[in-house]
């Protein structure tokens, strides 16, 4: 093989490592983040007669400026779990003892020794990384969203319950839009029919048979209230939690129409569209995580066991036992827990699928993770051969008979 390249990789600098075929450490140097530093990780190994095509690389992460640089340049790379860096680094020791140069010199080896049962960075499109991008920051985005407003129902336990009481959902535009106007106990019981009218109309709520009275009798029920100084003081926390959360509503839906435009430009994107139940976010998120190099998955069990639906069996003397799989790439197996879930009320097939795991004797949601690790199976073979989703061929036992009703 030549020599073998392992970084350890931190925020400030990378340690690098150079390991000959007989596993001596020929070169080690700290580099930094930049430009500077990528060149002299270029010198070094060409200094010691590596090439681009020759030298492979382990790296323990997939997502830095460096990685996206060598394989631009290049280079093969092999993203290696941390996890399994500490295992490969107790062969050599069993005191505990660990530094960065340390780890680089076991990331050299790991390739030296067992390059075959490590995944090469997947060849991800330029298209494709910019899905993956947006896609994975509109769901962080929407993560945060949920988090800030758990924040603001905290604050208004403290001071504000029947803010709670006349909107239990906060998530909703409504809510929102009468406590801003209300942010306090005292603004919330001196709220007039006619303003709280104008409220509702403003957020595009309907105006159903006793929702504004409802709402009014909540706000100026008798309740147990903070000192006036305090009030306002968490009253001023409420606004700005509430400026905070329609900043991120605003952040949240630019976020979501560029995905959409970015991915429904992609290749992929009229297959994965074709899809029952998978609408155009979802579809993107499948897309990220997936990938569009056509040869990262070899078979469907291999996106399967990447999506955490496959389960694993573990087996031990007299102990044998299947279980859900716990490592696995968490975005991908969410986006296919909805697909699975929404695909119930879609797809005959799919449906029948799911009561046939309920009758055997399945919950809920290994119910669904066994019919999402069939659906990603059929999506596997559409993307190997470049067609559309045809339900009939991914369930041909429901067709074969009359449909039973989807629910």
């Amino acid at each position: 093989m030549g020599i073998t390249c392992g970084i350890d990789w931190a925020e400030s600098h990378h340690d690098v490592a150079l390991a000959d075929d007989t596993g001596h450490i020929v070169a080690r140097a700290r580099i930094d983040t930049g430009a500077t530093g990528f060149n002299d990780l270029l010198r070094m190994i060409a200094e010691h007669g590596g090439t681009p095509e020759g030298t492979p690389v382990a790296i323990e992460t997939d997502k830095n400026l460096l990685v996206v640089a060598l394989a631009e340049a290049g280079f093969t790379i092999y993203p290696i779990n941390p996890r399994a860096v500490a295992r490969y680094r107790e062969r050599h020791g069993q005191a505990g003892g660990k530094s960065d140069p340390g780890d680089a010199a076991v990331l050299a080896n790991v390739l030296r020794t067992d390059p075959d049962v490590h995944r090469v960075l997947p060849a991800v499109s330029e298209h494709g990384r910019a899905v993956k991008a947006l896609a994975r920051q509109h769901q962080e985005a929407i993560w945060a969203l949920h988090q800030t407003i758990s924040r603001l129902r905290s604050v208004l336990l403290k001071f504000y319950p029947a803010a709670l009481q006349a909107f239990p959902n906060l998530k909703h535009r409504a809510a929102l839009t009468v406590l801003t106007a209300a942010p306090t106990p005292e603004a919330g019981q001196k709220l007039t029919r006619h303003r709280l009218e104008s409220l509702l109309r403003r957020c595009g709520r309907r105006n159903d048979p006793g929702l504004v009275e409802q709402i009014l009798t909540d706000l100026r029920a008798p309740t147990l209230r903070q000192p006036p100084q305090v009030e306002a003081s968490l009253g001023h926390a409420v606004a700005g939690l509430l400026g905070i959360v329609d900043s991120m509503h605003r952040a949240v839906d630019d976020l979501e129409k560029e995905l959409g435009r970015v991915f429904d430009t992609h290749p992929q994107a009229p297959i994965l569209r074709s899809v029952p139940a998978l609408g155009p976010i979802l579809a993107a998120r499948v897309l990220a995580e997936i990938g569009d190099d056509q040869t990262r998955f070899v078979t469907p069990a291999g996106l399967r066991a990447f999506a955490g639906t496959a389960p694993i069996t573990r087996a031990s003397g007299r102990s044998h036992y299947v279980k859900a799989r716990k490592v696995r790439n968490k975005l991908l197996c969410d986006a296919c827990h909805w697909w699975a879930f929404a695909m119930l009320t879609k797809s005959a097939g799919a449906r029948a699928h799911y009561d046939k795991r309920r009758a055997a004797g399945d919950h809920h949601n290994a119910a669904l993770r066994n019919l999402a690790n069939k659906l990603l199976g059929r999506l596997w073979w559409c993307l190997q051969h470049g067609e559309a989703w045809d339900d009939r061929a991914a369930w041909p036992q429901a067709h074969d008979g009359p449909n039973p009703a989807a629910a």
